[in-house]
């Protein structure tokens, strides 16, 4: 009992203090995910009322790739101040339906920790029109973490392109004051 509640202890003061997660789900079983292509994401949350609370999928937000309403994630919390894994634990995703009471009081906190947003005060009508928010619970599994660095090519978007650098720009770099 007492391990088990320093285990819940871990996970949600771990994910309290981080500000970005890591978190891969399928809505299959979750060890499965990575066989089917599923990425794992880096995302932005607010822990609230004893789980991770994301809003995404929508124009400006987050992409949330195989998190899908009762299907299950692995979510991988980092420090805070040195970026390494401290601890990664198995959630049960659920989606909030817009105007339910567990959905205001998830979006005012969300709404709260949102940085740079387009609309500021309208965008919980937004969220409610255009994105998904969903709570991912602990389900009190805490998976092994993995050794090595996990390190993957960056997923393929439109943002980035390669042209070559224009002619005259390292003159512009690197020349000299003249006094």
């Amino acid at each position: 009992m007492t391990d088990q509640l320093l285990e819940q202890a871990l996970v949600e003061e771990a994910t309290k203090k981080s500000g970005l997660i890591w978190v891969r789900g399928n809505g299959a079983p979750a060890p499965h995910a990575e066989e089917r292509g599923v990425p794992t994401r880096a995302l932005w949350h607010v822990w609230h009322d004893g789980a991770v609370c994301l809003v995404g999928d929508g124009p400006g937000e987050q992409p949330l790739p195989g998190l899908v309403d009762g299907g299950e994630a692995v979510v991988t919390v980092r420090s805070k101040d040195k970026g390494g894994r401290l601890v990664s634990w198995s959630a049960k995703v659920t989606e909030l339906a817009p105007g339910s009471p567990e959905w205001d009081a998830t979006v005012a906190e969300l709404k709260g920790k949102r940085l740079n947003a387009p609309d500021g005060e309208a965008m919980p009508e937004r969220w409610a029109r255009e994105c998904r928010v969903l709570r991912l619970e602990p389900t009190g599994d805490r998976a092994e973490l993995p050794d090595g660095s996990l390190a993957a090519p960056p997923l393929p978007t439109p943002a980035t392109t390669r042209h070559p650098i224009p002619a005259g720009l390292h003159r512009l770099l690197f020349r000299r004051k003249r006094r």
